[in-house]
Parts: structure tokens; sequence; C-alpha cells
């Protein structure tokens, strides 16, 4: 994509999802910023006295997943496909051009865990979907030539992060790609063999945006994703609050409880659904504060459509 705004890269993708038919695979990069998980609590995730010392601009995307720190030196791809639901949580099939793309190069990506892309045991790149009328929108955060020390100062990491995979600090885990070649190579040189790899593998035609797409992206994104309500929204203060870790992601649940009834309940962290937490929210609460009243209510939905990956059991036990 033309840009490197961030507010404006992650309108585009709304734009492209929602408003244009068609299949579409991006290309683009991010100024320095950090991109925020849909389901996320941002004052959480970020270290808020240096991004504000730094003046980093903070964006919330439409996807769920954990938090990332992006600048020149990443290279973000998405995938816009329709017809694919079946797909959803399969990080493989939209991986392997990628995998396949570094393969050529000689460096061996592997997929690892839920959704991270490593080279050995170090991760270079993040994924994360989201589906949308039968629209599925897949995409990744690929450190080429990234300022990992910009990197972990910026984010506030989760220590049940950390300590699930054994590691100690952020900058142990990742690893620039520019780094595992076993010659030099420019990202302007992955970026040519990755477009090229897709244009060859979907058929696709490159495309030029109009202008009614420009003036429809600059509105999405001063409506949406420059506001504060979009990017610091959900941040409020509970009198319960509990992070628990699970196989799906880490749920972090935060609630009012009034004559022992649910009266408010945020459901927030880096878990992946293909529905938006708040309609689970409501549908929690006025609820019981007992434990088999709020089972059964779960027991009730498709919790997977909201939390992939996390039972009923688990997170009414994490909301006591």
């Amino acid at each position: 994509m033309p840009f490197t705004n961030p507010y404006l890269n992650l309108a585009a993708e709304e734009y492209f999802l929602k408003h244009k038919q068609g299949e579409y695979f991006l290309l683009w990069q991010n100024e320095p910023c950090i991109v925020v998980g849909r389901n996320q609590n941002t004052r959480k995730e970020i270290n808020y006295e240096y991004v504000t010392q730094h003046e980093i601009p903070v964006v919330r995307r439409l996807t769920g997943g954990g938090t990332v720190f992006h600048d020149l030196g990443n290279l973000n791809f998405t995938l816009i496909q329709e017809g694919v639901e079946q797909d959803f949580g399969n990080y493989k099939v939209f991986a392997t051009p990628v995998i396949e793309t570094l393969g050529e190069m000689g460096v061996t990506a592997t997929l690892s865990g839920r959704n991270d892309l490593l080279v050995g045991d170090r991760k270079f790149c993040g994924q994360a979907q989201t589906l949308w009328h039968g629209r599925l929108m897949h995409h990744g955060c690929m450190l080429f030539c990234a300022n990992v020390e910009a990197l972990t100062k910026a984010l506030t990491v989760n220590p049940l992060k950390i300590q699930s995979k054994g590691i100690d600090s952020v900058r142990s885990r990742v690893v620039n790609l520019a780094d595992c070649f076993s010659e030099p190579r420019t990202l302007e040189e992955f970026t040519q063999k990755l477009q090229q790899r897709m244009l060859e593998k979907q058929g696709n035609q490159p495309y030029t945006l109009t202008i009614d797409d420009l003036e429809a992206i600059e509105f999405l994104k001063a409506k949406k994703y420059q506001t504060h309500d979009w990017n610091y929204g959900f941040s409020k203060d509970y009198a319960f609050q509990k992070e628990t870790r699970f196989a799906g992601g880490i749920v972090s649940v935060s609630m009012n409880i009034h004559e022992n009834a649910i009266a408010e309940l945020s459901l927030r962290g880096d878990f992946f659904g293909i529905k938006e937490p708040e309609e689970l929210e409501r549908c929690l609460t006025g609820i019981a504060y007992e434990e088999k009243a709020v089972l059964k209510a779960l027991e009730s939905i498709n919790l997977q459509e909201y939390m992939a990956g996390i039972s009923p059991e688990e997170l009414c036990n994490a909301m006591f």
C-alpha cells in the first residue's frame, strides 16, 4: 500500500475487507507505532510513559491476538479471501507463501504454537485473523530489520506469556530476518519476491487505489482508527480482576458485582474469535454470580466463536 501512516493502513485493511468485493493481497509498512489486538486492554499492553515521551502512535486492529511494535523495518502482509470460513484458525495455509519464499532464499521457517512463525526457536512473525460476512482476513507482521530495542521498551509483555515459553525476555525470543540469511538480503528484495510469489499463486493483478478508495479510507481513519475511544477504549477500573492463561490465549476478567449478580463485565486478552467479546459480556451481565449459574450460561452459547480454544469450564473458573 502507498502509505506508512498506521491509522491509514489499518483503515485500508477494513475498507478492503468490508467494502471491496474480490480477493486481495496487501503488502504494507508502518512508521514506528504500536498495534493492539482487538480484544486487549491497551494501557496494560504498552509502556505508556515511553510511548508518550517518544510520541509513538497506538492503534487498535480488527483482529485478536497480541500487541506488536511496527516500524519501517517490518513488512506486513494481508490476505483477504471469500468462502474460506473453514480456514479460520488455520494459520498454516496462509503462512505457506511466506515460508516458501524464505525457503527459496535459503531460510527455513516453521509455524509454531497458535500463530507464530519462527526461524529456529526465535519468532519473526505473529499472525491474526478475523471473519466478516463470509470473508476472511489474515494478516501478519514480519520483523526484517526492525528496531528490537525500541520494541522491548515500548511494550509491556505479560509475564504469563513469557513464563509459558520458558524464556527470559522479548529480546531473546525474537529475531530479524535480515540476520537469518547466509548472505546479505534487503527488505526490498524480500518484498519483491513475496509479492511475485503471490501474484503467481493467486493469479492476482496489481490494483491501483482510486480517488474514491482514498476518500473512503481517509474517512475510516478519521472516524475510527485515529480516535481515542477505539484505540484506548475498554480501559476501566473494576472491583474484581483476574488474569489466566489457557491454551487458547490469555484472558483478563474484570467485573463489578451488585446484589450477587454480574453488573459489569470486561473480557480482554490475546485470544482469537470470530465474534466480538462485547456480545459475550452482554450475555453474562445480569447472571447470578454463582459458579453453577455462570457455567450454565456459558454452556448455552458457542464459546468457541468468542474465544477459540477455551472451554466454558475454563472461563468459568477464571471468573471466580
